[in-house]
């Protein structure tokens, strides 16, 4: 998200159907009452402004969703009228970063079904986070090729802080995005989780698995 939001001809906009997400299952998430006042609640009013017109002088219209939000009820017919990418991570990764702020994840926490759902059904490149930490600037180039954009090296790089773009969760979930200047050093150690997680990393593998496949 900071790397698009960098590009001039670019506008951002962050986990649109969170507060129908929230709306729908009960379930109370840190700042569940600020994310439910700060987004429409109705999945229809979201899903017409994100395939909407875009601004003047904006060619970009990138839209951060988290998989999982993507709840049965919501009509899947106007996912087929954006360019779908997919941000892949090692499952043992997810769950150890997603443990830290909800303590007992499940598989429908963490997006995995619904992105090979939506991948079946509509396609797209798929970029996994570990091959992007690894070299930013080629996979950068391959993901904007693959969708048609130009590749601008501006996207490697942005000052620190909040956005106006940014939810209203920020200052439960991005500290790490808010220090950040760029992508982060490939760290290739592994990560342990054991017990529930374990099991839970398990379930979600072979999701990833079959999305690595198809990976930039």
């Amino acid at each position: 998200m900071r790397s698009f939001g960098a590009r001039p001809d670019t506008v951002v906009v962050d986990e649109p159907l969170y507060a129908y997400y929230l709306a729908v299952t009960g379930v109370d998430h840190p700042g569940r009452a600020a994310v439910l006042a700060s987004q429409p609640t109705r999945w229809e009013e979201v899903a017409a402004v994100l395939t909407g017109p875009l601004p003047d002088r904006i060619g970009v219209y990138y839209q951060k969703h988290m998989a999982h939000h993507l709840l049965p009820e919501i009509g899947r017919d106007w996912i087929g009228r954006l360019r779908n990418a997919f941000l892949i991570r090692d499952p043992e990764h997810v769950v150890a970063s997603y443990a830290k702020v909800r303590h007992a994840p499940t598989l429908a926490d963490l997006g995995y079904v619904q992105q090979v759902e939506i991948f079946r059904a509509y396609g797209g490149p798929v970029v996994d986070a570990a091959d992007l930490l690894r070299d930013p600037a080629a996979v950068l180039d391959r993901l904007c090729a693959a969708l048609s954009i130009a590749f601008d090296r501006v996207m490697l790089s942005w000052p620190p802080g909040r956005r106006s773009s940014d939810g209203v969760w920020a200052e439960h979930w991005y500290a790490a995005v808010e220090a950040s200047t760029g992508f982060a050093r490939y760290d290739p150690r592994p990560v342990e989780v054991s017990g529930y997680l374990r099991a839970l990393v398990d379930q979600a593998r072979p999701y990833y698995a079959e999305l690595a496949t198809h990976r930039l």
